[in-house]
């Protein structure tokens, strides 16, 4: 393969662009983990932020972000936000520390991964 970009549009784009972009996804992002799943939902409750309170890029300093033990807690399935049925491939570490890790991925999600 000797394209330069692997997607020209956005590795080209104008750098406030791009920052727009990024905003606008990292709005949708909060959104529907607010929207779709109760222990993100929570989550953000507790760190008193709505999806609306994301403004800017530098708003992200207020997602409360989960540690490795809380993907544990919630094994397997209970931080996904998509119904199941859209789920098409599953991730999982050994669990040699205890209980996996598991991610799960829509159709989407393995197009731009």
């Amino acid at each position: 393969m000797n394209e330069k970009y692997w997607n020209p549009k956005i590795e080209t784009m104008k750098l406030d662009e791009l920052k727009k972009l990024q905003l606008e996804r990292l709005k949708a992002v909060i959104k529907r983990a607010y929207e779709n799943n109760e222990v993100y939902r929570r989550r953000f409750k507790d760190a008193g932020l709505k999806p609306e309170d994301i403004k800017t890029l530098d708003d992200i300093q207020k997602v409360p972000f989960l540690t490795k033990d809380e993907l544990r807690k919630y094994y397997p399935f209970g931080l996904v936000c998509v119904p199941m049925d859209e789920v098409v491939e599953l991730h999982a570490s050994s669990g040699t520390t205890g209980k996996p890790v598991v991610g799960t991925y829509t159709k989407n999600d393995l197009g731009v991964w």
